[in-house]
This record gives structure tokens, sequence and C-alpha cells, in this order.
């Protein structure tokens, strides 16, 4: 994948895999960076899947790569790890799944066929076909990225045919993920997971830069049809401007502002709410919650 902090993000999504998955994960990793100034490092575990990785003292020193890939499955795979997802400088980064690093019909293994390819000038996708199109029955499906961060996936039509496979390839202005599984259930929603747990590392929907009580909040007819309201000065929460008659009633419970509504200081927008609260509402006056009583919100320009 391509992405700010690649290392740390792809390992986010193969975390979430292995707390739902079953099957071949939970074992081995290898991952394999390319840095900014050029270098290649590889990381490899045998056996704890993405925890042990992630307690690895040396995935520090890859936090400024913006380009990394993984392999993974079931322990105790054959040494070196970064046979499975070997990289270049001048070519860029392979990996896959199945059994990518196994010699082919002449010779040289389909990743490093590929990865040869890409050092070549192929695109990724010139040289994943160049790697399994003359073999059918290879056991592999593979990743290739460039440098640039070009990706592109394929699986031989063998690997093609089963009945348990997934995949993804999202490219984002700034992103590009990719990813192939099998043998890992349930495995419909599995690279969708990923994407999802990879997203959610680089763009947290519940970041936030301020926070306050929604105990003792009230509720105020408005302008806006929802919106939180805090003190220029100190940036603390004064209120809610909410339409509708049922906020001031005697009686009622609701959320007075939800994720997305407009945080207003001076009757400037200056934010978004982040979380909001389910409120218990006397008169119009928050006196409880159901849950948690904290409002989240952050400063950044509503979108």
């Amino acid at each position: 994948m391509k992405a700010p902090g690649a290392a740390r993000a792809a390992l986010a999504g193969l975390e979430a895999v292995e707390a739902v998955g079953r099957g071949a994960i939970g074992g081995f990793v290898s991952l394999t960076v390319l840095a900014p100034d050029g270098a290649v490092h590889d990381l490899g575990v045998q056996r704890g899947g993405a925890r042990a990785m992630l307690a690895e003292p040396q995935l520090a020193a890859l936090a400024e790569a913006r380009l990394a890939v993984l392999m993974s499955s079931a322990p105790d795979r054959p040494e070196p790890l970064s046979q499975f997802t070997p990289g270049a400088a001048d070519a860029g980064l392979m990996t896959g799944h199945r059994l990518p690093n196994m010699p082919g019909l002449n010779g040289p293994p389909p990743n490093l066929v590929a990865l040869q390819a890409l050092r070549e000038g192929l695109s990724p996708a010139q040289a994943i076909d160049r790697a399994l199109a003359d073999a059918p029955d290879l056991d592999a499906g593979l990743i290739a990225m460039t440098p640039s961060g070009e990706l592109a996936i394929g699986n031989s039509a063998s690997v093609a045919e089963r009945p348990d496979i997934g995949e993804a390839l999202v490219v984002e202005p700034g992103l590009s993920i990719a990813v192939l599984h099998n043998s890992i259930l349930p495995h419909e929603a599995l690279a969708d997971l990923a994407v999802s747990a990879i997203h959610d590392t680089l763009a947290p929907l519940d970041a936030w830069s301020g926070s306050g009580s929604a105990i003792g909040l009230s509720v105020r007819p408005g302008p806006r049809k929802r919106a939180l309201l805090l003190d220029a000065d100190r940036g603390t929460p004064l209120g809610f401007e909410a339409e509708g008659e049922e906020w001031r009633r005697p009686e009622w419970e609701g959320c007075p502002v939800r994720r997305g509504d407009p945080v207003v200081a001076a009757e400037q927008v200056v934010g978004y709410v982040v979380q909001e609260a389910y409120c218990i509402l006397r008169g119009g006056t928050v006196t409880q919650a159901r849950g948690d009583h904290h409002l989240t919100w952050t400063r950044s320009e509503a979108t």
C-alpha cells in the first residue's frame, strides 16, 4: 500500500482481519517497506501475526515510509521471510498470497519475475501478467507496486478458481491499497474490512480536538437546524441550538446535535461535532445522559 505511515496502517488492516477471521492467519508476517531514501527494509515474525509484528522494536524506525507490503498466513514458513515480499529501490515492492515464492516452470518464482518486469519499466499489471499469464497452474497471486505507488493485483488461473478468495484494490488521492486473501473465513467481507481498518487508522472518524459535558446545557431555538454553541474565549460548551418545540417539552430524550453538525463560537462556524450524546432533557435542559455524557468536536472545517 501507499500512504503516510504505510507500515502501521497495513498492519492495522491485518489486525482487523485477524480479529474476526479464522484459518490461515495469526502466524507469520513478512513486512517490507521502501523508505523515503530508497532503502528497502524487511521485518518478519514467524508466530503471532500482526500483534507480534506491532511489538517489534524496529517497527518504529519504519514510521516515515509511505510504501509498504506484507504477507501473512499460518506459522513457521521458510526463512528468510523476505522471500514472500521482495523489493528493490529500482523496481518496487511485491507481495501476494499462496506460494508466490516458489520457482515457476522456467526457474524464477513468480514474485521475482514480476519484480524484474517492474525493473524493466513494465507497469504493475503488465508485470503480473508476465509472471502469471503463461502459467495457469501456478499456485500464486501477486500484488505489484512501483516506487511511485502504482498498484496492481492478479491471480493465476488456478488460484482464481478457488471458492475462498477475496480481493480489494482502492486508489484515492495520496492513498493506494491492495488486498488478496485465501483460506481465511468468512471470506466475503475480509478484504473490505482490511481496507476499512486502514482508512480508520489513517483518518479516524472519532478524532477530536475539543470535549465537554452535555449535562446542564440547554437547547434554544435559532437559525440553524442543529448546532453546538461554544464560548469563544474558553472553548467550552454553552448550549445547543435546535429547531423543534420538542426539545423544550417538560420531558424529552434525544441527541440535540449529531455527528457532523456545526460547532459555533461568536456566530462563526469553527468546526463540527464528532461524538454526540443521548440526552435526557427536562424543560429544555440536559439533566442526564444515557451512556456517555461527553460531547467531542474538531475545529477543522465541516465537510
